[in-house]
Protein backbone atom coordinates (compact mmCIF):
# COMPACT_ATOMS: atom_id res chain seq x y z
CA UNK A 1 0.00 0.00 0.00
CA UNK A 2 1.17 3.52 -0.82
CA UNK A 3 0.39 6.86 0.82
CA UNK A 4 0.07 10.18 -1.03
CA UNK A 5 0.08 12.99 1.55
CA UNK A 6 -1.72 16.32 1.18
CA UNK A 7 0.16 19.29 -0.24
CA UNK A 8 0.87 20.79 3.19
CA UNK A 9 2.23 17.49 4.53
CA UNK A 10 4.20 16.81 1.33
CA UNK A 11 5.86 20.22 1.75
CA UNK A 12 6.94 19.34 5.32
CA UNK A 13 8.10 15.86 4.27
CA UNK A 14 10.16 17.28 1.41
CA UNK A 15 12.09 19.52 3.81
CA UNK A 16 12.62 16.62 6.23
CA UNK A 17 13.96 14.50 3.35
CA UNK A 18 16.35 17.28 2.27
CA UNK A 19 17.59 17.67 5.85
CA UNK A 20 18.09 13.88 6.17
CA UNK A 21 20.06 13.75 2.92
CA UNK A 22 22.23 16.64 4.10
CA UNK A 23 22.98 14.68 7.31
CA UNK A 24 23.45 11.41 5.37
CA UNK A 25 20.73 9.70 7.36
CA UNK A 26 17.18 8.44 6.93
CA UNK A 27 13.77 9.65 8.09
CA UNK A 28 10.50 7.81 8.61
CA UNK A 29 6.99 8.98 9.46
CA UNK A 30 5.88 6.47 12.07
CA UNK A 31 3.13 5.36 14.41
CA UNK A 32 -0.23 7.04 14.82
CA UNK A 33 0.41 9.45 11.95
CA UNK A 34 0.47 6.57 9.44
CA UNK A 35 -2.45 4.83 11.14
CA UNK A 36 -4.55 7.98 10.85
CA UNK A 37 -3.67 8.37 7.15
CA UNK A 38 -5.14 4.96 6.51
CA UNK A 39 -8.24 5.61 8.64
CA UNK A 40 -8.75 9.05 7.06
CA UNK A 41 -8.59 10.70 10.46
CA UNK A 42 -7.37 14.32 10.67
CA UNK A 43 -3.67 14.63 11.53
CA UNK A 44 -2.89 16.53 14.72
CA UNK A 45 0.86 15.96 14.65
CA UNK A 46 3.61 14.15 12.77
CA UNK A 47 6.07 11.74 14.41
CA UNK A 48 9.47 11.28 12.72
CA UNK A 49 12.06 8.64 13.61
CA UNK A 50 15.58 8.42 12.26
CA UNK A 51 18.30 5.81 12.74
CA UNK A 52 20.71 8.59 13.77
CA UNK A 53 20.25 11.72 15.93
CA UNK A 54 16.63 12.94 16.12
CA UNK A 55 17.58 16.29 17.65
CA UNK A 56 20.09 17.00 14.88
CA UNK A 57 17.48 16.14 12.24
CA UNK A 58 14.93 18.45 13.91
CA UNK A 59 17.38 21.36 13.90
CA UNK A 60 18.45 20.73 10.30
CA UNK A 61 14.81 20.56 9.16
CA UNK A 62 13.77 23.70 11.06
CA UNK A 63 16.61 25.63 9.37
CA UNK A 64 15.03 24.95 5.96
CA UNK A 65 11.74 26.66 6.87
CA UNK A 66 11.30 30.39 6.33
CA UNK A 67 10.89 31.69 8.92
CA UNK A 68 12.51 28.94 10.97
CA UNK A 69 10.33 27.64 13.81
CA UNK A 70 11.69 27.45 17.35
CA UNK A 71 12.90 23.96 18.18
CA UNK A 72 12.10 22.58 21.65
CA UNK A 73 14.72 20.03 22.72
CA UNK A 74 14.22 17.37 25.39
CA UNK A 75 17.70 15.90 25.84
CA UNK A 76 16.65 13.44 28.55
CA UNK A 77 14.30 11.78 26.06
CA UNK A 78 16.41 12.36 22.96
CA UNK A 79 13.52 14.15 21.28
CA UNK A 80 12.92 17.54 19.68
CA UNK A 81 9.85 19.19 18.25
CA UNK A 82 8.66 22.32 16.53
CA UNK A 83 5.36 23.75 15.32
CA UNK A 84 4.90 24.63 11.65
CA UNK A 85 2.57 27.50 10.84
CA UNK A 86 0.47 26.53 7.83
CA UNK A 87 -2.10 28.43 5.76
CA UNK A 88 -5.46 29.43 7.28
CA UNK A 89 -3.88 29.65 10.75
CA UNK A 90 -3.41 25.88 10.82
CA UNK A 91 -0.54 24.52 12.86
CA UNK A 92 1.22 21.16 12.73
CA UNK A 93 3.48 19.84 15.47
CA UNK A 94 6.40 17.76 14.21
CA UNK A 95 8.36 15.61 16.67
CA UNK A 96 11.70 13.91 15.99
CA UNK A 97 13.38 11.05 17.82
CA UNK A 98 16.26 8.70 17.19
CA UNK A 99 15.37 5.02 16.72
CA UNK A 100 15.87 3.10 19.95
CA UNK A 101 15.65 -0.15 21.82
CA UNK A 102 14.19 -0.36 25.31
CA UNK A 103 14.50 -2.54 28.38
CA UNK A 104 12.37 -2.28 31.52
CA UNK A 105 12.81 -2.62 35.26
CA UNK A 106 9.77 -4.46 36.74
CA UNK A 107 9.31 -1.71 39.36
CA UNK A 108 9.00 1.08 36.80
CA UNK A 109 7.42 1.85 33.43
CA UNK A 110 10.36 4.09 32.51
CA UNK A 111 12.63 2.16 30.16
CA UNK A 112 16.41 2.08 29.81
CA UNK A 113 16.97 3.33 26.28
CA UNK A 114 19.81 2.63 23.86
CA UNK A 115 20.12 3.54 20.16
CA UNK A 116 18.62 1.02 17.78
CA UNK A 117 17.48 0.43 14.21
CA UNK A 118 14.16 1.40 12.63
CA UNK A 119 13.14 -2.25 13.03
CA UNK A 120 13.96 -2.04 16.77
CA UNK A 121 11.86 1.11 17.04
CA UNK A 122 8.86 -0.51 15.37
CA UNK A 123 9.21 -3.58 17.58
CA UNK A 124 9.08 -1.50 20.80
CA UNK A 125 5.75 0.14 19.90
CA UNK A 126 2.55 -0.72 21.72
CA UNK A 127 0.22 -2.09 19.02
CA UNK A 128 0.62 -3.35 15.48
CA UNK A 129 -1.62 -0.54 14.19
CA UNK A 130 1.05 1.89 15.49
CA UNK A 131 4.11 0.13 14.02
CA UNK A 132 3.59 1.34 10.45
CA UNK A 133 6.22 3.63 8.89
CA UNK A 134 6.75 5.69 5.72
CA UNK A 135 10.28 6.01 4.34
CA UNK A 136 10.57 9.70 3.38
CA UNK A 137 13.87 9.15 1.59
CA UNK A 138 12.42 6.61 -0.86
CA UNK A 139 10.33 9.11 -2.83
CA UNK A 140 6.60 9.57 -3.40
CA UNK A 141 4.14 7.95 -3.22
CA UNK A 142 5.45 6.56 0.05
CA UNK A 143 5.56 2.82 0.56
CA UNK A 144 4.38 1.59 3.96
CA UNK A 145 6.94 -0.38 5.95
CA UNK A 146 4.81 -2.97 7.78
CA UNK A 147 6.81 -5.70 9.58
CA UNK A 148 3.99 -6.65 12.01
CA UNK A 149 0.96 -6.76 9.69
CA UNK A 150 -0.43 -3.51 11.01
CA UNK A 151 -2.34 -2.92 7.78
CA UNK A 152 -4.19 -6.22 8.25
CA UNK A 153 -4.98 -5.27 11.86
CA UNK A 154 -6.48 -1.98 10.66
CA UNK A 155 -8.45 -3.78 7.96
CA UNK A 156 -9.76 -6.27 10.55
CA UNK A 157 -10.27 -3.47 13.13
CA UNK A 158 -8.21 -5.41 15.68
CA UNK A 159 -5.89 -4.18 18.42
CA UNK A 160 -3.00 -6.55 19.14
CA UNK A 161 0.58 -6.14 20.34
CA UNK A 162 3.59 -6.64 18.04
CA UNK A 163 5.33 -8.80 20.68
CA UNK A 164 4.05 -11.20 23.35
CA UNK A 165 1.29 -9.16 25.08
CA UNK A 166 2.17 -10.15 28.65
CA UNK A 167 5.65 -8.69 28.12
CA UNK A 168 4.24 -5.58 26.43
CA UNK A 169 1.85 -4.80 29.29
CA UNK A 170 4.16 -5.84 32.11
CA UNK A 171 6.89 -3.57 30.69
CA UNK A 172 4.59 -0.55 30.39
CA UNK A 173 1.16 -0.99 32.03
CA UNK A 174 -0.08 2.32 30.61
CA UNK A 175 -0.39 0.44 27.32
CA UNK A 176 -3.35 -1.45 28.80
CA UNK A 177 -5.27 1.80 29.12
CA UNK A 178 -4.12 2.87 25.66
CA UNK A 179 -5.49 -0.39 24.18
CA UNK A 180 -8.85 0.29 25.77
CA UNK A 181 -8.76 3.93 24.72
CA UNK A 182 -8.03 2.99 21.08
CA UNK A 183 -10.88 0.48 21.19
CA UNK A 184 -13.20 3.28 22.32
CA UNK A 185 -11.88 5.93 19.92
CA UNK A 186 -11.61 3.74 16.81
CA UNK A 187 -14.39 1.24 17.61
CA UNK A 188 -11.83 -1.59 17.20
CA UNK A 189 -11.91 -4.95 18.98
CA UNK A 190 -9.09 -5.98 21.32
CA UNK A 191 -7.76 -9.38 20.24
CA UNK A 192 -8.64 -12.13 22.77
CA UNK A 193 -5.04 -13.01 23.65
CA UNK A 194 -4.22 -9.32 24.08
CA UNK A 195 -7.26 -8.72 26.32
CA UNK A 196 -6.49 -11.78 28.43
CA UNK A 197 -3.00 -10.33 28.97
CA UNK A 198 -4.58 -7.03 30.10
CA UNK A 199 -6.68 -8.94 32.64
CA UNK A 200 -3.63 -10.90 33.81
CA UNK A 201 -1.56 -7.73 34.26
CA UNK A 202 -4.29 -5.42 35.58
CA UNK A 203 -2.63 -5.00 38.97
CA UNK A 204 0.45 -3.55 37.25
CA UNK A 205 -1.57 -0.37 36.61
CA UNK A 206 -0.67 0.69 40.16
CA UNK A 207 2.84 1.70 39.04
CA UNK A 208 1.41 4.22 36.56
CA UNK A 209 1.00 7.79 37.83
CA UNK A 210 -2.55 8.90 38.54
CA UNK A 211 -2.06 11.88 36.25
CA UNK A 212 -1.36 9.60 33.27
CA UNK A 213 -4.33 7.41 34.18
CA UNK A 214 -6.58 10.50 34.37
CA UNK A 215 -5.36 11.60 30.95
CA UNK A 216 -6.38 8.26 29.43
CA UNK A 217 -9.74 8.28 31.24
CA UNK A 218 -10.45 11.73 29.82
CA UNK A 219 -9.59 10.52 26.31
CA UNK A 220 -11.92 7.54 26.74
CA UNK A 221 -14.65 9.90 27.95
CA UNK A 222 -14.15 12.14 24.93
CA UNK A 223 -14.62 9.28 22.45
CA UNK A 224 -17.86 9.12 20.47
CA UNK A 225 -19.13 6.18 22.54
CA UNK A 226 -17.37 6.20 25.95
CA UNK A 227 -19.32 3.15 27.18
CA UNK A 228 -17.06 0.93 25.05
CA UNK A 229 -14.01 2.00 27.03
CA UNK A 230 -15.63 1.89 30.47
CA UNK A 231 -17.11 -1.54 29.84
CA UNK A 232 -13.65 -2.83 28.85
CA UNK A 233 -12.09 -1.17 31.90
CA UNK A 234 -14.61 -3.01 34.07
CA UNK A 235 -14.26 -6.39 32.35
CA UNK A 236 -10.45 -6.18 32.45
CA UNK A 237 -10.40 -5.60 36.22
CA UNK A 238 -8.61 -2.24 35.85
CA UNK A 239 -11.62 -0.11 36.80
CA UNK A 240 -11.90 -1.78 40.21
CA UNK A 241 -8.29 -0.78 40.91
CA UNK A 242 -8.38 2.82 39.69
CA UNK A 243 -12.03 3.77 40.34
CA UNK A 244 -13.70 1.31 42.76
CA UNK A 245 -16.66 3.62 43.45
CA UNK A 246 -17.83 3.14 39.87
CA UNK A 247 -17.54 -0.64 40.06
CA UNK A 248 -19.74 -0.55 43.18
CA UNK A 249 -22.60 0.43 40.84
CA UNK A 250 -22.47 -2.96 39.08
CA UNK A 251 -25.32 -5.43 39.44
CA UNK A 252 -28.94 -5.56 40.54
CA UNK A 253 -30.20 -6.98 43.83
CA UNK A 254 -33.58 -8.66 44.27
CA UNK A 255 -35.76 -8.98 47.39
CA UNK A 256 -39.24 -10.53 47.21
CA UNK A 257 -38.98 -10.46 43.45
CA UNK A 258 -38.33 -6.72 43.36
CA UNK A 259 -35.10 -5.53 41.82
CA UNK A 260 -33.51 -2.31 40.61
CA UNK A 261 -31.69 -1.51 37.39
CA UNK A 262 -27.97 -2.20 37.08
CA UNK A 263 -26.72 1.28 37.88
CA UNK A 264 -23.34 0.70 36.21
CA UNK A 265 -24.79 -0.03 32.79
CA UNK A 266 -27.43 2.66 33.30
CA UNK A 267 -24.57 5.11 33.93
CA UNK A 268 -22.82 3.98 30.74
CA UNK A 269 -26.02 4.66 28.79
CA UNK A 270 -26.30 8.13 30.33
CA UNK A 271 -22.67 8.89 29.41
CA UNK A 272 -23.32 7.83 25.81
CA UNK A 273 -26.50 9.92 25.71
CA UNK A 274 -24.57 12.99 26.86
CA UNK A 275 -21.72 12.25 24.44
CA UNK A 276 -24.22 12.22 21.56
CA UNK A 277 -25.19 15.83 22.30
CA UNK A 278 -22.18 17.53 23.92
CA UNK A 279 -18.39 17.57 23.67
CA UNK A 280 -18.00 19.05 27.15
CA UNK A 281 -15.62 16.78 29.10
CA UNK A 282 -16.93 17.95 32.48
CA UNK A 283 -20.56 17.41 31.55
CA UNK A 284 -19.51 13.87 30.65
CA UNK A 285 -17.87 13.54 34.08
CA UNK A 286 -21.16 14.69 35.63
CA UNK A 287 -22.82 11.81 33.76
CA UNK A 288 -20.20 9.39 35.16
CA UNK A 289 -20.84 10.56 38.72
CA UNK A 290 -24.54 11.42 38.74
CA UNK A 291 -25.54 8.16 40.50
CA UNK A 292 -22.21 7.42 42.19
CA UNK A 293 -23.79 7.42 45.68
CA UNK A 294 -26.54 4.91 44.91
CA UNK A 295 -24.63 2.00 46.50
CA UNK A 296 -24.23 4.10 49.68
CA UNK A 297 -27.92 5.03 49.86
CA UNK A 298 -29.56 1.80 48.66
CA UNK A 299 -32.34 0.55 50.96
CA UNK A 300 -35.18 -1.92 50.58
CA UNK A 301 -38.47 -0.62 51.96
CA UNK A 302 -41.44 -2.91 52.46
CA UNK A 303 -44.28 -2.00 50.12
CA UNK A 304 -42.05 0.35 48.11
CA UNK A 305 -39.07 -1.65 46.95
CA UNK A 306 -35.56 -0.33 46.43
CA UNK A 307 -34.88 3.32 47.25
CA UNK A 308 -31.86 5.58 46.92
CA UNK A 309 -33.03 8.54 48.99
CA UNK A 310 -30.60 11.45 49.04
CA UNK A 311 -28.15 9.88 46.61
CA UNK A 312 -27.80 13.22 44.79
CA UNK A 313 -26.74 14.99 48.02
CA UNK A 314 -24.36 12.21 49.10
CA UNK A 315 -23.04 12.02 45.54
CA UNK A 316 -22.30 15.74 45.54
CA UNK A 317 -20.22 15.30 48.69
CA UNK A 318 -18.31 12.44 47.04
CA UNK A 319 -17.29 14.47 43.96
CA UNK A 320 -14.35 16.41 45.54
CA UNK A 321 -12.91 13.21 47.05
CA UNK A 322 -13.17 11.33 43.75
CA UNK A 323 -11.61 14.21 41.82
CA UNK A 324 -8.73 14.25 44.31
CA UNK A 325 -8.38 10.46 44.11
CA UNK A 326 -8.25 10.54 40.29
CA UNK A 327 -6.01 13.64 40.17
CA UNK A 328 -8.68 15.62 38.34
CA UNK A 329 -8.66 19.41 38.81
CA UNK A 330 -9.82 20.84 42.12
CA UNK A 331 -11.26 23.99 40.59
CA UNK A 332 -14.42 25.40 39.02
CA UNK A 333 -14.66 22.28 36.81
CA UNK A 334 -15.05 20.13 39.90
CA UNK A 335 -17.60 22.58 41.34
CA UNK A 336 -19.57 22.37 38.08
CA UNK A 337 -19.68 18.57 38.27
CA UNK A 338 -20.62 18.69 41.96
CA UNK A 339 -23.48 21.09 41.26
CA UNK A 340 -24.91 18.96 38.45
CA UNK A 341 -24.72 15.79 40.56
CA UNK A 342 -26.58 17.56 43.38
CA UNK A 343 -29.27 18.96 41.07
CA UNK A 344 -29.71 16.14 38.57
CA UNK A 345 -33.02 14.91 40.06
CA UNK A 346 -34.69 18.32 40.28
CA UNK A 347 -36.06 18.70 36.73
CA UNK A 348 -37.35 15.11 36.69
CA UNK A 349 -39.03 15.52 40.08
CA UNK A 350 -40.74 18.70 38.85
CA UNK A 351 -42.20 16.77 35.92
CA UNK A 352 -44.10 14.56 38.37
CA UNK A 353 -46.07 17.41 39.98
CA UNK A 354 -47.79 20.66 39.13
CA UNK A 355 -45.03 22.82 37.72
CA UNK A 356 -45.33 26.10 39.60
CA UNK A 357 -43.46 29.28 38.72
CA UNK A 358 -41.92 29.24 42.21
CA UNK A 359 -40.43 25.76 41.70
CA UNK A 360 -39.03 26.76 38.30
CA UNK A 361 -37.59 29.99 39.76
CA UNK A 362 -35.76 28.01 42.44
CA UNK A 363 -34.36 25.60 39.86
CA UNK A 364 -33.16 28.48 37.67
CA UNK A 365 -31.66 30.27 40.67
CA UNK A 366 -29.83 27.18 41.94
CA UNK A 367 -28.57 26.11 38.50
CA UNK A 368 -27.62 29.61 37.29
CA UNK A 369 -25.57 29.59 34.08
CA UNK A 370 -25.45 25.78 34.16
CA UNK A 371 -29.19 25.27 33.63
CA UNK A 372 -28.79 24.17 29.99
CA UNK A 373 -26.15 21.58 30.90
CA UNK A 374 -28.31 20.38 33.81
CA UNK A 375 -31.31 19.89 31.54
CA UNK A 376 -29.15 18.03 29.02
CA UNK A 377 -27.89 15.69 31.76
CA UNK A 378 -31.39 15.11 33.08
CA UNK A 379 -32.75 14.22 29.65
CA UNK A 380 -29.81 11.84 29.15
CA UNK A 381 -30.71 10.23 32.49
CA UNK A 382 -34.05 9.01 31.13
CA UNK A 383 -33.29 5.38 30.26
CA UNK A 384 -35.42 2.23 30.29
CA UNK A 385 -35.92 -0.93 28.27
CA UNK A 386 -39.59 0.11 28.14
CA UNK A 387 -39.66 2.58 25.25
CA UNK A 388 -43.20 3.73 26.06
CA UNK A 389 -42.01 4.67 29.53
CA UNK A 390 -39.04 6.58 28.07
CA UNK A 391 -41.35 8.42 25.67
CA UNK A 392 -43.71 9.43 28.51
CA UNK A 393 -40.83 10.62 30.73
CA UNK A 394 -39.29 12.65 27.93
CA UNK A 395 -42.63 14.31 27.15
CA UNK A 396 -42.97 15.31 30.84
CA UNK A 397 -39.39 16.48 30.90
CA UNK A 398 -39.94 18.63 27.81
CA UNK A 399 -42.75 20.41 29.66
CA UNK A 400 -40.28 21.33 32.42
CA UNK A 401 -37.73 22.53 29.88
CA UNK A 402 -40.36 24.71 28.18
CA UNK A 403 -41.46 26.18 31.52
CA UNK A 404 -37.82 26.98 32.33
CA UNK A 405 -37.58 28.98 29.10
CA UNK A 406 -40.86 30.82 29.85
CA UNK A 407 -39.96 31.75 33.43
CA UNK A 408 -36.39 32.66 32.49
CA UNK A 409 -37.61 35.02 29.77
CA UNK A 410 -40.09 36.59 32.17
CA UNK A 411 -37.98 36.86 35.34
CA UNK A 412 -34.38 36.86 33.99
CA UNK A 413 -33.21 34.65 36.86
CA UNK A 414 -30.09 33.21 35.26
CA UNK A 415 -27.20 34.39 37.46
CA UNK A 416 -29.71 36.55 39.34
CA UNK A 417 -28.82 37.76 42.82
CA UNK A 418 -31.26 39.26 45.37
CA UNK A 419 -31.20 43.09 45.32
CA UNK A 420 -30.47 43.34 49.08
CA UNK A 421 -26.96 42.39 50.18
CA UNK A 422 -25.67 41.59 53.63
CA UNK A 423 -23.83 44.93 53.63
CA UNK A 424 -27.11 46.83 53.11
CA UNK A 425 -28.75 44.93 55.98
CA UNK A 426 -25.83 45.56 58.38
CA UNK A 427 -25.64 49.25 57.46
CA UNK A 428 -29.41 49.78 57.74
CA UNK A 429 -29.69 48.26 61.22
CA UNK A 430 -26.20 48.97 62.53
CA UNK A 431 -25.41 45.30 63.21
CA UNK A 432 -22.26 43.24 62.64
CA UNK A 433 -22.11 40.01 60.59
CA UNK A 434 -24.50 37.68 62.41
CA UNK A 435 -27.21 35.03 62.16
CA UNK A 436 -29.88 37.70 61.78
CA UNK A 437 -28.24 39.03 58.61
CA UNK A 438 -28.50 35.55 57.05
CA UNK A 439 -32.11 35.13 58.19
CA UNK A 440 -33.16 38.39 56.53
CA UNK A 441 -31.22 37.64 53.31
CA UNK A 442 -32.77 34.17 53.03
CA UNK A 443 -36.25 35.53 53.70
CA UNK A 444 -35.93 38.16 50.94
CA UNK A 445 -34.58 35.63 48.45
CA UNK A 446 -37.32 33.09 49.23
CA UNK A 447 -40.05 35.74 49.03
CA UNK A 448 -38.89 36.74 45.55
CA UNK A 449 -38.50 33.14 44.34
CA UNK A 450 -41.93 32.21 45.72
CA UNK A 451 -43.53 35.21 44.00
CA UNK A 452 -44.57 36.89 47.27
CA UNK A 453 -42.77 40.08 46.26
CA UNK A 454 -41.28 41.32 43.00
CA UNK A 455 -37.53 41.38 42.44
CA UNK A 456 -37.10 45.18 42.39
CA UNK A 457 -35.09 46.84 45.16
CA UNK A 458 -37.97 48.91 46.53
CA UNK A 459 -40.15 45.85 47.20
CA UNK A 460 -37.19 44.04 48.73
CA UNK A 461 -36.42 46.97 51.07
CA UNK A 462 -40.01 47.04 52.35
CA UNK A 463 -39.92 43.30 52.96
CA UNK A 464 -36.54 43.66 54.72
CA UNK A 465 -38.08 46.16 57.16
CA UNK A 466 -40.92 43.76 57.97
CA UNK A 467 -38.58 40.85 58.60
CA UNK A 468 -36.23 42.98 60.71
CA UNK A 469 -39.12 44.19 62.86
CA UNK A 470 -40.07 40.55 63.65
CA UNK A 471 -36.48 40.01 64.77
CA UNK A 472 -36.60 43.09 67.01
CA UNK A 473 -34.26 45.14 64.82
CA UNK A 474 -34.66 48.87 64.17
CA UNK A 475 -33.02 51.01 61.53
CA UNK A 476 -30.27 53.33 62.77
Amino acid sequence: MQITPSKKEAFIYDLIRKAAEKLHTDAFVIGGTVRDYILNRPLKDIDIVTSSDGIALANATAALFSPSPNVSVFKNFGTAQFVVQLANDEKMEVEFVGARRESYDPASRKPAVIPGTIEDDQKRRDFTINTLALNLCAGEPYEIVDPFNGLKAIEDRIIRTPLEPNITFSDDPLRMLRAIRFAAQLHFEIENETFEAIKANAQRITIVSKERIADELNKILMSSKPSIGFDLLYKSGILKIIFPQMVALVGAEYVDGKGHKDNFYHTLQVIDNVAATSNDLWLRWAAVLHDIAKPNTKRFEEGTGWTFHGHEVVGGRMVPKIFAQLKLPQNEKMQFVKKLVELHLRPISLSKEDITDAAIRRLLYDAGEDIDDLLLLCKADITSKNQQKVKRYIQNFELVAERCIEVEQKDQLRNWQPPITGEIIMETFGIPPSKNVGIIKDAIRNAILDGIITSDKESALLFMMQEAKMLGLKPV
